[in-house]
């Protein structure tokens, strides 16, 4: 999820662990705690790009680094904050750096929760910056902070918080399944044969979802609305696999394979190949889209060596998928 979103759930986290023994601080040091495990965002700044997408989301976000860096990180902050003490700094950054990957996972990118262990988590029920998740939320969070430490209200509206937040999380699962079932039924209705099906919802919201179905030789992408009364259209777009050739066996390209999970598709350019990971969408929401949300160059250069870069995104895609979302949540 975004970072107001950790923050807001490390500092609710905090609160519920030593609220009511050190008041504001026990948010802000979970709201730190909550923060944390994304610092491994900076390893995209020493290592290549495939790599640093193989670390996001790995060690800092395990049950591993929880259990093994939460007494460090309380060790440190009893040495000058006095009011807990180190038993209770480690109980309030375990719960901190745990909830960050427990709430990651229900996300498209997912979690390494068990880490080292090659299981990533991945229940895609929730866009990782979803307004209704995190307002209310917020809003809880923030009133909470006002009040005294050890007000019974403070306590209630901290609770709050964290049940209007996991209750949602829970209606987002219900319509996963709920449109699932329509992605589905679609499929039949309209004689598509596929080998595998991933649902998953749009920018913002959960009221708008996305499937990418998977057939011998293309991939089909499909958008269902809860609102929709007209059948769901699927837009088609070849594989290409084969256009790799030898330099799938690159280790680079195959870590990237990896990463995808099975689920992109290439395009010959002059003297690249784009690859296009199929589960995070794309930037319009037009049948006739090409542009995906993550798409990487791979290209061969004249020494023999192989180079992957991410394509740059625009503002003005982001401004116009904006813009589309909010026509097409209310059907079709």
């Amino acid at each position: 999820m975004d970072s107001l979103t950790q923050i807001v759930l490390g500092a609710a986290v905090g609160e519920v662990v030593l609220g009511r023994k050190v008041g504001n601080k026990a948010m802000l040091y979970g709201a730190i705690a909550g923060t944390i495990p994304d610092l491994d965002t900076f390893a995209s700044h020493f290592v290549s790009t495939v790599d640093a997408l193989a670390i996001h989301r790995g060690f800092t976000h395990s049950i591993f680094f929880a259990v093994l860096f939460a007494p460090i990180m309380g060790w440190l902050i009893s040495r000058f904050e006095k009011a807990a003490n180190f038993k209770d700094w480690s109980w309030l950054f375990f719960w901190g750096f745990l909830t960050h990957p427990l709430l990651d996972a229900h996300t498209t990118w997912g979690t390494q929760l068990f880490w080292p262990l090659d299981l990533r988590l991945a229940y895609k029920n929730i866009f990782v910056i979803d307004p209704l998740y995190t307002l209310p939320f917020l809003v809880c969070v923030l009133a909470a902070m006002r009040l005294p430490k050890k007000s019974a209200r403070r306590k209630n509206l901290n609770k709050w918080g964290l049940i209007l937040s996991t209750t949602y999380l829970g209606i987002t699962l219900l319509l996963k399944f709920y449109t699932y079932q329509h992605f589905k039924r679609a499929l039949n209705d309209q004689g598509i044969s596929y080998t595998a099906i991933e649902t998953k919802p749009t920018a913002f919201n959960s009221l708008l979802w996305t499937a990418n179905v998977e057939t011998d030789s293309h991939y089909l992408i499909g958008h269902y609305s809860i609102f929709d009364t007209q059948p769901i259209h699927f837009s088609k777009y070849p594989k290409n696999h084969l256009l790799l050739d030898t330099l799938g066996q690159e280790p680079q390209v195959e870590k990237l394979l990896k990463i995808t999970e099975g689920w992109y598709n290439l395009e010959q350019k002059e003297d690249y190949i784009i690859l296009n990971d199929l589960r995070f969408g794309l930037l319009s929401l037009s049948p006739q889209a090409k542009d995906f949300v993550f798409s990487y160059t791979i290209k061969k250069n004249k020494d023999g060596s192989v180079s992957i870069e991410e394509r740059e995104k625009h503002m003005r895609d982001g401004k116009k998928l904006i813009q589309e979302l909010i026509t097409r949540i209310q059907g079709n």
